[in-house]
């Protein structure tokens, strides 16, 4: 029944925030939620009031709340075919703390085998792979219900349109986790995201008005310190504005699967293996040399030097000395 759903239990806020709907207001009820909501989302969205309300008592269920929670010990990914119908030549097993890269040209299909995971394919997408959690097929609970989804996805273009401050945000993630501390949490969150963005904000900062590098911070230390799901897929962050090596160590401290498409040789560099896609498969799967790791330091060194460079530019220093300053 619809006065069994709280729309001020902090679940349910989260549960609207992870579909992408705006947070409950003011209404009493979910019909005038509903309602509420602009028309393009009641019109041309994938929801129904039917559907919402259903999944909204599914995620509220307090006997759902009892189950201990996944504890993921491998991930693995089943070849499928390449875009001629050929097959693929390799199979996956990851591990918690793995940071696969993804190379490969535009339209190779790095996006494709990222959506496999996201939806834990079962044969049923275009190439066919097959997705295996802990050496089982994935229940459908964890493909289809959004509460128990393992995985977690961060795209190159994120920004916050809830008029919430930064930690009503957190605040609200934290206590729909039923976190111990969730003080403790946010400002563990607040300080990683500040230092991953390299431009300071605060916690009464309104979320509307992060810049793109900064909500895209906030959302990978968010991902990292409060959510539990295991695995981070993660498009080209390179493109972020975020301190992108400080990201990866963060979900490797916290024994996370990433997956990262990019293009950038230092992050491709930087990974456990590296993915070649091609024709939309996997053509190779590389395990970086030693020469590899040295370059990747040297790549390191370098992409800090031209940080500082940048940063020194955008507040208006003069660069007459610029080879002694590279030097």
């Amino acid at each position: 029944m619809e006065s069994d759903l709280p729309l001020t239990d902090p679940a349910c806020a989260e549960f609207l925030r992870t579909n992408h709907l705006p947070p409950p207001g003011g209404h009493a009820t979910l019909e005038a939620y509903w309602h509420h909501l602009p028309w393009d989302q009641r019109e041309n969205g994938a929801w129904t009031l039917e559907a919402l309300r259903a999944e909204l008592a599914a995620c509220l269920d307090p006997s759902r709340k009892t189950k201990a929670p996944l504890v993921l010990q491998t991930l693995e990914i089943f070849h499928g075919r390449d875009k001629t119908g050929a097959p693929e030549a390799h199979d996956l097993c990851l591990l918690p703390g793995d940071v696969i890269c993804i190379v490969g040209p535009t339209g190779s299909g790095k996006s494709r085998f990222l959506a496999d995971i996201e939806c834990l394919a079962q044969g049923d997408t275009p190439t066919g792979r097959t997705v295996r959690i802990n050496g089982q097929p994935p229940v459908p609970e964890l493909r289809f219900s959004v509460e128990s989804k393992i995985v977690a996805q961060i795209s190159q273009n994120m920004n916050f349109v809830m008029d919430l401050s930064v930690s009503e945000f957190l605040e609200m993630h934290a206590e729909s986790r039923a976190l111990a501390s969730p003080q403790t949490a946010l400002q563990r969150v607040l300080e990683a995201a500040v230092g991953m963005a390299g431009e300071p904000f605060g916690p009464e900062t309104p979320l509307t008005q992060l810049s793109g590098g900064q909500s895209r911070a906030l959302m990978i230390a968010d991902a990292a310190f409060l959510s539990p799901k295991p695995v981070v897929l993660i498009d080209e962050i390179e493109n972020a504005g975020v301190d992108r090596l400080r990201a990866l160590e963060l979900f490797v401290e916290k024994e996370k699967i990433v997956l990262l498409s990019t293009h950038d040789p230092l992050l491709a560099l930087s990974g456990t293996r590296r993915l070649v896609i091609a024709g939309g498969a996997v053509r190779d799967v590389i395990t970086p040399s030693a020469q590899e790791r040295k370059a990747c330091r040297e790549l390191a060194s370098i992409d800090k030097a031209l940080g500082q460079l940048r940063e020194r530019i955008r507040r208006g220093d003069r660069l007459d000395e610029l080879e002694r300053i590279i030097s």
